[in-house]
């Protein structure tokens, strides 16, 4: 069960990284746009790790109020989870 976690963690925060980075590209040629949702729904899912280094990395996001700091409180909700579960007794 735990290295199906990994593996899912690792998928989707590439995942996440590249709709993160195509994002940046479809803004600067004023072309369609991934909706915020989406991305927000990424980093649910388990792709915040992956949300945020995309945003740090392509300045992408960084002056959206709900993505500064919605992506990190998702990033330690999930660690804080997974720990609990993980390290549980």
């Amino acid at each position: 069960m735990h290295s199906f976690l990994y593996y899912y963690l690792i998928f989707i925060n590439c995942v996440t990284f590249a709709v993160y980075g195509a994002d940046k590209v479809f803004a600067r040629l004023h072309s369609w746009r991934v909706p915020e949702i989406v991305l927000l729904l990424l980093a649910v899912l388990g792709g915040s790790a992956g949300a945020f280094i995309a945003m740090q990395l392509f300045r992408h996001k960084t002056l959206h109020f709900k993505f500064i700091f919605g992506v990190p409180l998702i990033f330690f909700l999930q660690v804080a989870v997974i720990s609990y579960f993980f390290y549980k007794g």
